[in-house]
């Protein structure tokens, strides 16, 4: 298998949901190590790679984060059933039936959904969407007792998507899990090895983040600590090129090159930066395509709003079924965006990063 997908499998396949981003961590820590000047954690668990180049400024910051959307346990029943906290934003109907992994001090426990039978649903409820609150994980346990001193279960354990890395009938497109945000941190990944090779008139920060789906807290600490010039976040884009969507809700398509964010809940790109990344995918023959979305939030916001303000923008990877046990993105529009991100960043020098900064 080649090393990027490989690497790809390995971080989609992670299990590190929101606040516990260990295992996410310790693939990007190794990584890096071989290619970044030093590495250091901020506060809350984000790791920063130093990059040093030409000059010591502009200080260009990269973002993706490590968590994905999960659970945590709430409590145990008596007869030993789980109930869960949801991490991030999870749509009621796609936890249903679903198989999950639970990261205890004893080790990964696996359970599912349970799912009432259809023979015992009275008619008129079966069309009736399943409340979150209803549902709970069966782990196989007798009891509480069993669950605790068996399995080792306990309250605030993670609950991540128990669902594996495949190629899509070797169409060129990769099936799994947690790609928001795996997938950008293998872009990172990318780009500094890129960066390595050709050099940059800059010192660049690959930031992976932590807590991003509860409220973009990594990306907070990690932007004061680092204190950046420039802003560049990578993401998942939000895909619509399947039946049932359209481009009311979201533009970007797969195949057809990474997305430019103009607008989300959270952020409004410079558009200075806008047009320069625009420009430089032109220059390098990078078909680029733009989404504009009523909700979504990402890291870029953070890195925008630290301190006096930063140039920011969010670069994404589209992506299909987004926030679900199995999403869907095409190594094209991968290798693209590893690409672009590089070009960009060479291009920024401290004229250019002044330039950006200018509003007169």
């Amino acid at each position: 298998m080649p090393k990027v997908q490989r690497l790809l499998e390995e971080l989609s396949n992670a299990h590190g949901p929101s606040g516990f981003e260990e295992p996410v961590r310790a693939i990007m820590r190794r990584e890096f190590a071989p290619l970044a000047d030093d590495l250091e954690t901020d506060g809350v668990g984000s790791l920063i790679a130093r990059f040093k180049g030409a000059s010591d400024a502009p200080r260009v910051m990269m973002a993706a984060h490590m968590d994905e959307v999960g659970h945590m346990v709430k409590y145990i029943t008596p007869d030993g059933f789980i109930k869960f906290q949801a991490l991030g934003g999870v749509h009621d109907q796609s936890i249903i039936n679903q198989r999950w992994v639970i990261l205890t001090q004893k080790g990964l426990v696996r359970g599912v959904t349970g799912l009432k039978t259809v023979h015992v649903i009275p008619f008129e409820e079966r069309n009736q969407p399943f409340k979150r609150q209803d549902m709970f994980i069966d782990v196989g346990a007798a009891s509480k007792k069993d669950a605790e001193e068996r399995l080792g279960i306990f309250p605030g354990d993670p609950i991540s998507p128990d669902s594996t890395f495949v190629t899509l009938n070797d169409g060129g497109l990769y099936l799994g899990k947690a790609w928001d945000d795996r997938v950008g941190l293998a872009v990172m990944i990318g780009v500094a090895r890129l960066l390595r090779d050709t050099g940059h008139p800059n010192t660049v920060f690959a930031v992976s983040t932590v807590q991003e789906e509860v409220g973009l807290r990594g990306a907070q600490t990690s932007s004061f600590q680092v204190g950046p010039d420039i802003g560049i976040n990578l993401e998942s884009g939000v895909a619509s090129d399947y039946p049932g969507t359209s481009q009311n809700d979201a533009q970007e398509r797969l195949g057809d090159g990474p997305g430019i964010f103009l607008h989300d809940s959270s952020m409004l790109p410079n558009r200075k930066f806008r047009d320069m990344v625009m420009s430089v995918a032109k220059e390098n023959g990078i078909p680029v395509q733009f989404n504009v979305l009523a909700g979504y939030g990402q890291d870029g916001s953070a890195m925008q709003r630290n301190r006096c303000g930063v140039p920011a923008i969010n670069i994404s990877v589209p992506t299909r079924y987004l926030h679900s046990h199995n999403g869907v993105i095409s190594r094209a529009d991968f290798d693209r965006a590893v690409t672009l991100v590089a070009a960009v960043v060479k291009k920024l020098d401290a004229a250019t990063v002044k330039e950006l900064k200018s509003f007169a």
